[in-house]
């Protein structure tokens, strides 16, 4: 979300409109504050809460980032509710993979503060059909996709390498993707594995690779930023997600975009982003022995390997912000009064 963020505000102001960025994860003023948990939120949130209500008195619209949980209850809402004070119209978009889960327990305080939003705009049909349920109508608006920077390479590896881009966290079960690795090597005694991102379980993780016995041939790289991860997904030979929850990954659009074909977990939003044995390969969330095999298949099977490439590249070019920039454009003008 950060990424599409900082991409979209960039995009919007080269288009011609004036964009100014509230973060919610504005560096800790003093230092020493981030070192104390309870401390710490309120140093950036009540900072945050000003901003907001100082940027709503020279702004014409609010363009709010929404997510699931707590982020929503501490920034989405608040934002809602200061704009709605001040009078302008507010763009509520919202990316959380885990939508289904929080409003099941959640939908009438989130509609609560919905009714008081413009629009809600969503990435993907997924989501869509999830606020559907909750008689909360949502409109689509795909993330973007920079294909001059997410391009192919000239020529493929020499040997197989996966990448795997995820934060390292329970929810993108980095555990099945080790786990199918150690299956291909035994078939692929030459293949690799790059998993690119940071997070919580890093040590563990290293210690399941150190237990599986693939160690060496896997690089935790740690987080990458998006020209690195262009240079990665270029020097790889496919992708492979594996999260448990998901909503409109944009590491599948990037490895796409990189002619990449793609191994992925078919949940949330997955299915609605890519087609089974057309612009990538899908198999069940958790289970490795599927992954694996699927992985196998591609090295293996030129012609399927090619056909995903082909598919892939011709698919991303729906997310090129030329597409998406205007609806955005469209969107903005049907929230103003």
């Amino acid at each position: 979300m950060a990424n599409q963020t900082m991409q979209l505000s960039r995009l919007l102001g080269e288009a011609g409109l004036r964009v100014e960025l509230v973060r919610t994860n504005a560096p800790y003023a003093p230092a020493w504050v981030g070192r104390v948990p309870l401390l710490r939120a309120g140093f950036r949130l009540l900072p945050y809460l000003w901003r907001l209500w100082r940027t709503a008195g020279h702004c014409d619209l609010f363009h709010v980032m929404a997510n699931s949980g707590w982020s929503w209850h501490l920034f989405a809402a608040p934002a809602i509710w200061i704009a709605r004070a001040r009078g302008i119209p507010v763009v509520v978009n919202y990316r959380g993979g885990e939508a289904e889960q929080f409003l099941r327990g959640a939908a009438a305080v989130v509609r609560f503060s919905m009714q008081r939003a413009a629009l809600l705009i969503v990435p993907s049909g997924f989501l869509q059909q999830v606020f559907a349920r909750y008689n909360m109508p949502a409109k689509i608006v795909p993330n973007i996709i920079d294909l001059e920077k997410f391009h192919p390479a000239d020529h493929p590896p020499a040997s197989p390498h996966v990448v795997l881009a995820r934060n390292l966290e329970r929810l993108y079960d980095i555990d099945s993707g080790l786990r199918a690795m150690a299956t291909l090597l035994r078939g692929h005694p030459r293949a690799r594995m790059s998993i690119a991102g940071s997070g919580p379980e890093r040590e563990r993780l290293e210690a399941l690779a150190v237990e599986l016995g693939i160690a060496a041939q896997v690089c935790f790289t740690g987080r990458l930023d998006s020209l690195e991860m262009a240079a990665l997904y270029r020097d790889a030979s496919l992708s492979l997600n594996t999260a448990l929850a998901d909503n409109m990954p944009n590491s599948v659009l990037e490895a796409l975009a990189c002619g990449l074909p793609v191994v992925s977990s078919d949940v949330g939003g997955v299915p609605f982003l890519v087609r089974h044995e057309e612009t990538a390969l899908l198999v069940r969330p958790g289970d490795a022995a599927a992954m694996a095999a699927a992985m196998a298949r591609l090295i293996e099977d030129e012609n399927l390997r090619q056909k995903l490439i082909r598919n892939g590249r011709d698919h991303v070019r729906a997310f090129t912000w030329a597409r998406v920039g205007a609806q955005w454009l469209d969107s903005y003008h049907e929230a103003l009064p």
